[in-house]
C-alpha cells in the first residue's frame, strides 16, 4: 500500500481569536445548473452574492449519492473507507464484518471535520441532515440513541450541537424524525417549514458563539430541495407558469447561460435530452408539470433566502471579513419516479398523517397540486435532465450529470479576487482545505483509534490567488457505476455497461466516446482504477444481499439518498 504524507500549508500563525470561521452549506438533490450564478433563473441572491465576491468552481465532484457524498465531505476520505460505500444500514448486522466498507455508518478509523476542528480549539455545530449514521427505527431509542456505535448521531462524532434529521428524507411540514442534540422533539408551531428551521437554528447557533471567544464550525445540511416536493404558496407563486415552455427550452436557455457566464466552454455541446424523457410537446397536463417544476424551485428559493439571513447574522456579529463560506449540493439532480404503490408502503416517517390529522396522499399523481404538506411527490427525471444541464444522467450515476456539483467558496478577508476555477476538484479535497485555512493538525488517532491517512488534498493556494493542479487522480464507484478523473481524461462505466473514455477538455458532456481509438490509455488507467478498488476495499457490484437493475431508468424507489 502506498504511503500518502500531506504537509499542511500555513495560512498564517494563528491564535484562536484570529482562525477563520466555517460555514459549510451542503443542498439536498440538487442540479449543476439550478443556481443563478450557475446559469439558472431560480431566484438565488444570497448564494450568488457569495459568488459574486468569491470563487466558483466549475468541476467540483461529489460522490453521486447522499450518503457516500456526506461521508466524503465529512472526513476526506473515499466513501468506502468510511464505511458509507453504498448507503446507511443496507447491510445485516452478520453481512457488515464480511464487507467493513459497506457497513452502511461511519466507522472509527475515519475522522469527522468536526472532530479534527474541535481538536484545533473549535465550536462545532450542525444544523440539517446528518445521514452517515446508519439505519434508524426512530421509535425504538436503543437503534439510535448514544452510546449505540453502529448508529452514531453527530454529537457522537465531533458536534458541540445538533438540530435536524439524521434520516435521508422527512416530510418538511411535520418531520416525525427531528432532534436536538441527542433527543427527539416535537414541533410547537403550526407554521413549521424544516427549511426554515434549519436555517434559524443555525442563525441561533452563530449568535450564540459570541460568547464563546471561539471560531466555529457549522455544518449548515438542508433537505431542500430533496423530495418530497412541499414549499410554501407564498414561494411557488412567484414560479408558477414559469416553466409552461417545458424542459426542452429550459435546458437550451441554461446552456446559453452557462456558456455566457464562463461556467462551460463555448465548444462544449449540450447533451441530448435523456432517452427516457419525452418531448416537451408530448407531455400531457402541462401545467401540472409546470407546476412541479415551481414547488422544486421555490424550495431551493426558500434555501437561499436560508442563507441571507446567516449571511446577515455574520454581518451583524462583524465577522463576514475572516468567516469562509462555502455551498455545494450532495448530488445531482434527482431522477426517482414516485409511485403509488399498494402493496409497499411508504416508511411511518413519511406517510403518517398531517399534524391535523389528514392522510397523506403518495405518489405523483396529476390530479393533485403538488407542495401541500398532504401530498409526497417527486419533479421526476424530465425536469432533473434540466437541472443537470448540460449533462448527461442523475444522482446515482458516475456520468458528470451525477456527479458535478455547483461549488462557491467566499472568504473576503482572504480572497481578493472573484474567479472561476476550471481545475478538477473533488468533495474529499473541501475538509483538506478547511485544515489548512485553520491551520488545524490532521490526527493519526482519534479515541485510541488508528485514523486513515487523509485522501483529500488542499485547494488552498487556489484562495490565495495563485494556479492549481491536483495531481491525484479522482475515483468514483456507487451501485456499480463507475468512473476515474486524471487530468483532461474521464474513464466512466454505467453499472453493467462497458468503459467509455472521455477527453473532458474537448467534450465534457460526454457525447464522443474514445475507446476504441485510446486502448491503451483505457488500459492503464482500468490498471490504476483496480489498484484503487483493492486499497479502499471497493468490491465488485453487487454487494452480498445488495442489487439493483441496471436496466431500472427510473427507479420506483421510496429509499431516500
Amino acid at each position: 500500500m502506498m504511503l500518502k504524507i500531506y504537509i499542511t500549508i500555513s495560512a498564517g500563525d494563528f491564535n484562536l481569536s484570529t482562525k477563520p470561521n466555517f460555514v459549510l452549506i451542503l443542498a439536498d438533490d440538487m442540479g449543476f445548473s439550478d443556481l443563478g450564478c450557475f446559469g439558472s433563473e431560480i431566484n438565488t441572491p444570497n448564494i450568488d452574492s457569495l459568488a459574486k465576491n468569491g470563487i466558483r468552481f466549475s468541476q467540483m465532484y461529489n460522490s453521486a449519492r447522499c450518503c457516500p457524498s456526506r461521508a466524503s465531505l465529512l472526513s476526506g476520505l473515499h466513501p468506502q473507507q468510511t464505511g458509507v460505500g453504498h448507503m446507511v444500514s443496507t447491510l445485516d448486522p452478520k453481512d457488515q464484518a464480511k464487507f467493513p466498507a459497506y457497513q452502511g455508518y461511519l466507522n472509527e478509523n475515519c475522522a469527522t471535520i468536526a472532530e479534527v476542528l474541535k481538536g484545533a480549539g473549535y465550536t462545532t455545530l450542525m444544523s440539517g441532515k446528518w445521514h452517515v449514521g446508519g439505519g434508524y427505527d426512530l421509535l425504538n431509542r436503543s437503534s439510535w440513541a448514544p452510546g449505540n456505535d453502529r448508529h452514531p448521531i453527530p454529537t457522537q462524532r465531533g458536534f458541540d450541537k445538533f438540530f435536524g434529521i439524521v434520516s435521508g428524507a422527512a416530510n418538511f411540514f411535520h418531520p416525525r424524525t427531528l432532534m436536538r442534540d441527542d433527543e427527539l422533539i416535537g414541533i410547537d408551531t403550526t407554521d413549521f417549514y424544516l427549511t426554515d428551521s434549519i436555517s434559524d437554528n443555525a442563525v441561533t447557533m452563530i449568535e450564540e458563539t459570541k460568547e464563546t471567544g471561539k471560531p466555529f464550525f457549522i455544518h449548515v445540511a438542508y433537505t431542500a430541495p430533496h423530495w418530497p416536493l412541499h414549499a410554501l404558496e407564498e414561494d411557488i407563486s412567484n414560479y408558477e407558469g414559469s416553466y409552461l415552455k417545458g424542459w426542452d427550452q429550459l435546458r437550451t436557455d441554461r446552456h446559453e447561460e452557462l456558456k455566457g457566464i464562463g461556467i462551460l466552454d463555448e465548444k462544449w455541446e449540450i447533451s441530448p435530452r435523456d432517452l427516457s424523457s419525452d418531448p416537451w410537446e408530448e407531455a400531457e397536463e402541462r401545467k401540472w408539470e409546470d407546476l412541479r417544476m415551481a414547488v422544486y424551485a421555490a424550495m431551493i428559493d426558500r434555501m437561499d433566502q436560508g442563507v441571507g439571513r446567516i449571511i446577515k447574522k455574520l454581518e451583524d456579529l462583524g465577522i463576514d471579513d475572516n468567516t469562509v463560506v462555502m455551498f455545494l449540493s450532495d448530488n445531482g439532480g434527482c431522477a426517482e419516479f414516485l409511485a403509488e404503490e399498494t402493496n409497499r408502503p411508504m416508511p411511518t416517517q413519511y406517510a403518517s398523517p398531517t399534524r391535523d390529522g389528514r392522510q397523506m396522499k403518495i405518489g405523483n399523481r396529476k390530479d393533485l397540486r403538488p407542495g401541500s404538506d398532504d401530498t409526497f411527490m417527486s419533479y421526476d427525471l424530465s425536469w432533473a435532465n434540466a437541472s443537470n444541464t448540460p449533462f448527461r444522467l442523475f444522482k446515482r450515476w458516475t456520468h458528470e450529470g451525477g456527479i458535478s456539483t455547483p461549488f462557491i467558496i467566499s472568504w473576503p478577508r482572504q480572497i481578493s479576487q472573484p474567479a472561476i476555477m476550471h481545475e478538477p476538484t473533488h468533495i474529499i479535497d473541501i475538509s483538506a482545505t478547511i485544515y489548512d485555512a485553520a491551520n488545524a493538525t490532521y490526527p493519526s488517532e482519534i479515541n485510541g483509534n488508528e485514523v486513515k491517512p487523509l485522501e483529500g488534498i488542499s485547494f488552498f493556494e487556489v484562495l490565495e490567488g495563485k494556479k492549481w493542479v491536483r495531481q491525484d487522480p479522482i475515483f468514483w464507484e456507487h451501485e456499480g457505476s463507475r468512473a476515474m478523473r486524471q487530468g483532461e481524461w474521464k474513464l466512466v462505466s454505467e453499472v453493467g455497461g462497458n468503459w467509455e473514455i472521455y477527453n473532458m477538455d474537448q467534450d465534457r458532456t460526454e457525447l464522443t466516446n474514445l475507446a476504441k481509438g485510446e486502448k491503451v490509455r483505457l488500459a492503464n488507467m482500468r490498471a490504476s482504477y483496480k489498484e484503487w478498488m483493492e486499497r479502499c476495499e471497493v468490491e465488485q457490484w453487487p454487494i452480498g444481499p445488495l442489487e439493483w437493475d441496471p436496466k431500472m431508468r427510473r427507479p420506483h424507489s421510496h429509499r431516500s439518498g
